[in-house]
């Protein structure tokens, strides 16, 4: 009896102590201590820094924040995947083309234009829930072309740590991407347990049809809303109606974003994740065509906004490790 009882009361501490401690794959130092004194102050009644659970509202970039975002997004990634599968005679372009031979550098070298054009010739004309169930089975089974891991196995552990124990605590949790709605909406549940209506993204062109299958929303092309840079604040206002309390980002297209909540009154909480362990994942900021960090690093410090130095701050990166 005497050995249950102090078996059993060691699983308990070693319980109590992993539960002890919200965010297991964050090394101890000042980003991890940062966070876990805001989400003490904010939920603490008795405190002066109180928000209600109401108020208590956390949103974040996707593309290079809460997953992999290299070397190009993963939704251009599916876009080109998607070329590659269509008739070669409906390939009338020199971008159509470099994306079918999976050219990153031309299709890259195309610009905006470029890229709208890939993303119209392979998500048009299908119906939203057809697209989003092709989008998770991609996510769910393809590759990264350098880590070999699904493209599901690279979000970020610590960031789905952050998203669970803010929840935890009584926030609630959105992405906001410049990234396609349709496309984030097909894996956010899943991926991060945020819903469908807690994602805010850019968006295409709907059309409702009625066809021999029945009632479907069908997805046309074209852009009606860049949820990018200052569209971040407008996005969220659309879709929340107040400003959040608590940003998290990881390139320039966040820096209104972050701009805009921590200027609010009352306790506020930016962060930015700082590429910088090349050895894991990848290192990059100031330079590049994706994820580049010059507004963010240069006036973090005098903002108050938290810079995570995935290469120090992190244990470990891919949940699918």
């Amino acid at each position: 009896m005497r050995l249950f009882f102090i078996t059993g009361l060691v699983a308990a501490v070693c319980a109590v102590q992993g539960a002890a401690d919200p965010l297991p794959s964050w090394n101890d130092g000042a980003a991890k201590s940062a966070i876990i004194s805001f989400v003490d102050e904010v939920t603490d009644p008795a405190g002066d820094s109180y928000v209600t659970p109401a108020d208590r509202i956390a949103v974040f970039d996707n593309d290079g924040t809460l997953w992999a975002e290299q070397p190009v997004y993963f939704q251009l990634l599916y876009a080109m995947d998607k070329v590659k599968d269509a008739d070669p005679a409906d390939l009338t372009t020199d971008t159509l083309k470099a994306a079918a031979a999976g050219d990153i550098d031309a299709v890259l070298a195309s610009g905006k234009e470029g890229l709208l054009e890939i993303v119209d010739f392979s998500h048009s004309g299908m119906s939203v829930e057809a697209f989003q169930r092709d989008v998770a089975a991609w996510v769910n089974t393809q590759t990264h072309p350098t880590t070999g891991l699904t493209y599901a196995g690279m979000t970020y552990q610590p960031m789905l740590e952050l998203l669970s124990y803010l929840r935890d605590e009584g926030f609630s949790t959105y992405i906001v991407s410049g990234g396609g709605i349709d496309f984030i909406r097909a894996v956010a549940e899943d991926a991060y347990g945020i819903t469908p209506p807690e994602v805010i993204g850019s968006q295409g062109k709907l059309t409702y049809e009625v066809g021999a299958d029945g009632p479907v929303v069908l997805k046309e092309g074209g852009i009606v809303f860049v949820d990018d840079g200052p569209g971040k604040p407008v996005g969220i206002m659309r879709h929340i109606g107040k400003r959040p309390i608590f940003a998290g980002g990881n390139s320039d297209g966040d820096f209104q974003m972050l701009e805009w909540t921590t200027a609010g009154e009352g306790p506020r909480f930016g962060m930015l994740v700082h590429h910088t362990d090349g050895d894991r994942a990848f290192a990059y900021d100031r330079e590049g065509h994706i994820g580049v960090l010059n507004d963010g690093l240069d006036e973090a410090g005098e903002r108050g906004w938290v810079l995570v130095d995935m290469k120090d701050d992190w244990a470990r990166i891919w949940s699918g490790d």
